[in-house]
């Protein structure tokens, strides 16, 4: 048994929250013959973000142990709600069994999603949730979610942070692509975070949509304004890694950083002490449990309508549950 497998039985029980078969009465295709016939398209976002490159490394291990056909389809750029429309549209021609998406528009996408539903292809929502008001409203009521708590996640890196800093001080939150579901959970997360701590004042930073370049180029304008900024708490590693790029430019080495994905290009800020935590939401399981649970589906199986993968705290010191 994998070990991807083997936390999966492990951590089920716990995180089960409700069970349904997804089937909004959309006419459900006989189960191929063999495993090898049934195929799976995974829809994520972009390669050029190592997060995804993760998970489709999860999709595929869920490929090698099944035996079934996975094809891993992504948009560039990694933004482009139309992208990914155009490849659900494709994949509805291409007559695949079950789709498995990491939207990049909550909403947008659902339209598509409702389509391939009526075709009679499964649905599995995984990473960004897709609006429970959007699928309401095209009559998608049961369409199974594998993710995280990103909110909670964001709220104890943030407050991982705040409880190192003993003295008044500005701190700052690097949002993500604004309005969409998750950059708006990690902010209030990492909001509280902050807040519980009496001293701390957040000043407006804005967002630099999940990017290294975009998040050196606010930093430059950041602390421009607010020179003696103590933290910077960023919504993903790589906007992390922008900021960091900056503060060694600027030779600050005394601001604490925070980021969220535990990308093994972070691993190394963190080891040397440029970045003081980031969240570790097990992509790769997230791509595995995407395909198993797609495949759960074509059985006829039951699969949790809500699967919330745990998250830990990665720093210096080491893993924190």
């Amino acid at each position: 048994m994998s070990a991807v497998k083997s936390l999966l039985v492990c951590v089920l029980p716990m995180l089960m929250l409700a069970c349904g078969d997804a089937g909004d009465g959309a006419t459900t295709p006989a189960m191929p013959a063999g495993p090898g016939r049934v195929k799976v398209a995974v829809v994520l976002k972009s390669f050029t973000n190592p997060f995804f490159v993760e998970m489709a490394k999860g999709a595929r291990m869920a490929q090698e142990e099944t035996g079934i056909d996975v094809e891993i389809k992504t948009s560039t750029p990694d933004t482009s709600a139309e992208q990914q429309i155009r490849l659900v549209n494709s994949q509805i021609k291409a007559r695949v069994h079950a789709i498995v998406i990491s939207p990049v528009d909550t909403r947008l996408l659902v339209p598509a999603l409702k389509a391939a539903h009526d075709a009679g292809i499964k649905i599995i929502n995984i990473d960004e949730r897709l609006h429970p008001d959007a699928l309401t409203a095209h009559g998608l009521y049961s369409v199974p979610y594998i993710g995280v708590n990103s909110e909670q996640a964001a709220y104890q890196a943030a407050k991982f942070i705040a409880d190192q800093i003993k003295h008044p001080a500005e701190v700052a939150i690097v949002d993500g692509v604004s309005g969409t579901s998750t950059a708006m959970e990690r902010h209030r997360g990492a909001q509280r975070g902050f807040q519980e701590n009496a001293q701390l004042r957040i000043v407006p930073a804005g967002a630099a949509n999940w990017k290294a370049d975009e998040a050196y180029a606010l930093a430059q304008r950041l602390f421009q304004s607010h020179p003696k900024i103590a933290a910077v708490y960023c919504t993903n590693d790589l906007m992390a890694i922008g900021v960091i790029k900056y503060l060694q430019e600027a030779r600050n080495s005394k601001v604490l950083v925070g980021g969220f994905d535990a990308l093994e290009e972070a691993r190394g800020p963190i080891r040397d002490g440029q970045m003081a935590v980031t969240v570790d939401q097990r992509a790769a399981q997230q791509g595995y449990l995407g395909v198993t649970s797609a495949l759960k589906l074509l059985r006829g199986e039951e699969v949790p309508k809500v699967f919330l993968v745990e998250t830990q705290l990665v720093s210096a010191g080491g893993v924190k549950p």
